[in-house]
């Protein structure tokens, strides 16, 4: 089976940033996130994960663990930039990229003609030349399996996993490696003594549907190296958004807060960088049983300003019953128009 798709992710992505900014940095604990106790971690480069710091975690506890580490608050705007920077080299190998976030995508290479190790060494040799960055980069035939690689060897690695080595090499892996598997439903099969992928070969199709619904067949197939998803390269926005899975789950009213202004000011710099404005905000959660909510409010005005962005996204998550631990959060702007247009309408 071709070996079509890959999947970039950059190391570290805020944190790498502010070490090529600031070569000082470089070997140290480096921690991006807010400042006040009441803040919480973004992103730690690898020399701060040696303490065991993590994305969502308080600030406060991450300098209990790491008093002497370095802490930066977010430069959005800088982040942007280099972000930017990096997807148009990706563009100069092809147009066939579905961008999952401002540090992660999927491209779809079948249609160049060279060998796709070859592509992805030269690829990122041409990202750390242009930003001083690496990334991490998985190579394989769908996109759970490209994602999975490329978790693989970080940072800064190479993987590729062909058809024939699944599923074998998917044997040992827990079974939280499996995209669409949480931690609830990680626990439902730990207690029936299902911890790896090997485990979780021995069910049957019927009975994941009967513990997991539609999904169940979703972990059925993946499990087997097979993923039908395609990849979207639709680069018409009728919406913009910011969204994160989180490494650990998390029911912290502040940390949600606090991620939710993170997120407010990356989507209003984006907004403002492309000249659009939305007239539509909207707050989507996934809880840790993979149950989706989210709620939207429309503005007789359109807006791409972070306090107005931030203050109703607030006010939508506090719109939302929170019973579960959250998973994923994200605020999204839709119903957009250029800034030109905008300001025309002034005098319709």
């Amino acid at each position: 089976m071709t070996l079509n798709i890959i999947h970039v992710d950059m190391d570290a992505f805020y944190a790498a940033v502010e070490e090529e900014d600031n070569p000082k940095l470089k070997g140290l604990p480096v921690i991006v996130g807010g400042l006040s106790n009441h803040g919480i971690v973004t992103t730690a480069n690898y020399e701060a994960r040696k303490y065991g710091i993590h994305s969502a975690m308080p600030i406060f506890m991450a300098k209990q663990r790491c008093p002497k580490g370095f802490y930066i608050s977010p430069r959005m705007k800088r982040y942007q930039e280099v972000s930017k920077n990096v997807f148009n080299i990706l563009y100069e190998f092809t147009d066939l990229i579905e961008q999952v976030s401002i540090d992660e995508a999927y491209l779809d290479i079948s249609h160049i003609d060279l060998e796709p190790l070859k592509l992805v060494e030269e690829m990122k040799y041409k990202v750390q030349q242009s930003t001083g960055l690496t990334m991490s980069v998985g190579i394989s035939y769908n996109k759970f399996l490209a994602k999975l690689a490329s978790d693989w060897n970080k940072p800064n690695g190479i993987k590729i996993i062909t058809k024939e080595m699944v599923p074998n090499i998917l044997l040992p892996l827990p079974i939280r490696k499996v995209h669409g598997v949480g931690p609830k439903s990680a626990r439902k099969l730990n207690g029936i003594g299902i911890y790896t992928v090997e485990d979780l070969l021995g069910l049957t199709v019927e009975f994941l549907e009967e513990l997991f619904g539609k999904s169940g067949r979703e972990i059925y197939d993946r499990i087997r190296g097979i993923d039908n998803r395609e990849i979207n390269t639709n680069r018409e926005r009728k919406s913009l958004g910011v969204e994160r899975t989180f490494e650990e789950i998390t029911d912290n009213k502040e940390v949600l807060i606090n991620y939710l202004k993170t997120f407010s000011e990356e989507l209003s710099y984006d907004l403002k960088s492309r000249n659009i404005q939305g007239r539509t905000i909207t707050v989507k959660i996934k809880d840790e049983n993979f149950i989706v909510q989210t709620r939207s409010k429309t503005l007789n005005e359109y807006i791409n300003d972070l306090p107005r962005i931030f203050d109703m996204a607030l006010e939508l998550l506090n719109d939302i019953e929170l019973d579960s631990k959250i998973r994923l959060l994200g605020v999204t702007a839709s119903n957009l128009i250029t800034s030109e247009l905008e300001q025309l309408s002034l005098f319709d």
